[in-house]
């Protein structure tokens, strides 16, 4: 293990018409394809120069070990009825692999650097959650040193509620708490083009 360190990558395997659906109502299937597939590898770049071991959980299926970009990545498939659901079963199996800091973001987020990522672990020595709040009310990182199923349920996934009732759950456990800046997932066309200058646009 890289110094007990895991990050979990949460991906949707890239198929058009499955993909940035929200982006393809006004772009299209093909674009928004194309999108996520740049998003998925900005992911990957980042999560490449963090010190951690590395895994990238696919949404339906497990892909051949050689795709793209994914050397010493662990492929796993997410199991569970909803978000809240995939994303403790995968905590859960990192703690019970003994890694000590456990680290998860998705695939939506452009503005994400590896020295983000890098304040995460480093804030988990003081905290025992990390959070990282995106502009449209959820969060693109979440990490802990101990598993808390109880910050997975009752949460309205997928909505601009998450973030303050995972603050809430948080209150609850008595939990201490260390944030990361704010940033913005990819869900529209607006956040794309926002988003865009970071890639090289064709």
């Amino acid at each position: 293990m890289s110094e007990e360190r895991l990050l979990i990558i949460f991906a949707k395997n890239p198929e058009k018409g499955r993909v940035k659906t929200r982006l393809a109502e006004s772009l299209g299937d093909e674009k928004a394809l194309e999108v996520y597939h740049k998003l998925l590898d900005h992911t990957l770049m980042v999560a490449e120069h963090c010190e951690c071991d590395r895994e990238l959980w696919f949404s339906r299926y497990i892909p051949e070990q050689n795709s793209r970009g994914t050397s010493g990545f662990t492929f796993k498939l997410q199991r569970g009825e909803d978000l809240g659901e995939r994303m403790s079963q995968s905590f859960q199996e990192a703690f019970e692999n003994d890694y000590q800091k456990a680290v998860i973001i998705g695939s939506d987020c452009a503005e994400l650097t590896s020295e983000i990522v890098e304040q995460a672990y480093k804030k988990l020595e003081d905290h025992n959650l990390v959070l990282g709040p995106s502009v449209d009310g959820g969060y693109y990182l979440l990490g802990m040193k101990r598993y808390h199923e109880e910050l997975f349920e009752g949460i309205s996934w997928s909505t601009e509620k998450v973030f303050q009732q995972t603050l809430e759950s948080v209150k609850e456990l008595n939990l201490d708490i260390g944030f990361l800046p704010e940033l913005n997932d990819v869900d529209i066309e607006a956040d794309w083009r926002s988003a865009k200058d970071s890639f090289s646009e064709s």
